[in-house]
């Protein structure tokens, strides 16, 4: 995938550009990503601070509790609504990006499963994939 990469929100007002290529994909289940996205969860892209750039207009930000018990910072599109990106508060080095913003999301792949003890019963998840059944730092990857 040819970098930089670009983004946005629906309806336009938030773009964004990448500049490290996205080499692997990271579906959430929790039960913050279901309610967030109205959904089985969500699918990131977890890449550096540094490559990730706001290029038009600003994302509103909503702090919560995430189901790991960090403050999770979640930006979204104060017009339509479409989240962008969350942070955790302590590792604001790293952006968690929602790839289905991407303008183009060809050649990626989901390769992990996370938060799986809440996945909703409808939700698929790929037997390949790596899974955890909560946060995957707290050592509970299974694959």
């Amino acid at each position: 995938m040819t970098t930089p990469l670009s983004g946005g929100c629906l309806c336009g007002a938030i773009r964004y550009t990448v500049s490290v290529p996205i080499k692997e994909l990271r579906a959430c289940h929790c039960t913050h990503c279901q309610k967030a996205s109205g959904a089985a969860g969500s699918v990131n892209a977890v890449i550096p601070s540094a490559a990730f750039k706001i290029t038009q207009g600003t994302p509103k930000r909503y702090d919560a509790t995430a189901d790991s018990g960090r403050t999770l910072y979640r930006y979204f599109c104060g017009d339509c609504g479409s989240p962008i990106y969350s942070q955790r508060a302590t590792a604001p080095e790293t952006v968690v990006l929602r790839a289905g913003t991407l303008d183009d999301s060809s050649g990626m792949k989901i390769t992990a499963n996370i938060w799986t003890r809440s996945a909703r019963p409808w939700a698929y998840i790929d037997p390949a994939s790596t899974q955890s059944p909560g946060q995957p730092d707290a050592g509970t990857a299974t694959k």
